[in-house]
């Protein structure tokens, strides 16, 4: 099903992410490869860009789409189409979940969708914006806290979640998450991370969650067929349509085909 008024493009399959570099090999300075690979990314998700601000809303209201709210964790920033692919808000929620557990403070959301008819002077012609794959991120100012987020951004770059990009005018993070990417992506932890201070600890237990510790080495992403349903894919699946709803940000029961849903682990 498409939208009325958007522009459908077919990308490049999820395999091809499977030699992805190690952190060790990379920056987050970007690179026209890494643009050319997000604006390709997956011939089976079937990705909707979407053309203007109404087909935005419609998108959100049908739950191709999900409303970047904030929470304990982050906070959305003068952000004027809040709205995200339901793979990226999950991204979103359990990155800032493990930033305030490391560095005390709210993560801060600067971008979600962009329709085509709202160009940055600063953006590129193969953005993913407009496709809710991508968000940025504001540049923290603590430097243990850009320490931290750099080096996890970088190890998410090696497990092929992401691709991220830090950018310097203005000073943030841009950060495009495949459609592909699960919660065990997503929450695996690097071997090491940086060393936090005994009274940073402290201030974060007082103040943030500890990490979820939620069982994921079993979620996984399902793209909508068409005739389905949120009831058929949750018994074909062992699972609830309220866990899906959880689990995918969504609060309509409508789902349209192409779109992709993590299918939450068995209990």
């Amino acid at each position: 099903m498409r939208i009325r008024g958007a522009l459908s493009l077919l990308l490049v399959p999820a395999a091809l992410l499977a030699g992805a570099r190690t952190s060790g090999a990379q920056t987050l300075r970007g690179s026209p490869a890494a643009v050319d690979r997000a604006y390709r990314e997956a011939h089976q998700h079937d990705l909707t860009f979407f053309r203007s601000a109404a087909s935005v809303r419609r998108a959100a209201r049908e739950g191709t789409l999900v409303q970047l709210r904030g929470n304990r964790n982050y906070r959305v920033h003068q952000v004027r189409y809040p709205y995200v692919l339901p793979t990226t808000h999950n991204f979103v929620n359990h990155l800032a979940e493990q930033y305030r557990a490391r560095c005390g403070e709210k993560m801060v959301v600067t971008s979600g969708v962009r329709p085509l008819t709202f160009r940055l002077s600063n953006s590129v012609d193969k953005s993913v914006h407009p496709a809710g794959m991508a968000v940025d991120l504001r540049k923290p100012r603590n430097a243990r806290c850009i320490s931290w987020l750099r080096e996890r951004l970088l190890h998410l770059e090696g497990e092929g979640a992401i691709d991220a990009t830090e950018e310097h005018n203005p000073p943030h993070f841009h950060l495009v998450v495949y459609p592909h990417a699960t919660l065990r992506e997503v929450e695996r932890k690097p071997k090491s991370e940086p060393v936090v201070s005994r009274s940073t600890k402290n201030e974060v237990k007082k103040s943030a969650p500890a990490v979820s510790a939620r069982k994921s080495t079993s979620s996984r992403t399902y793209r909508v067929r068409r005739g389905d349903s949120l009831w058929s894919i949750a018994r074909r699946h062992g699972t609830s349509v309220e866990r899906l709803k959880s689990v995918n940000g969504i609060r309509s029961s409508h789902v349209v085909a192409g779109q992709v849903l993590v299918i939450p682990a068995k209990r």
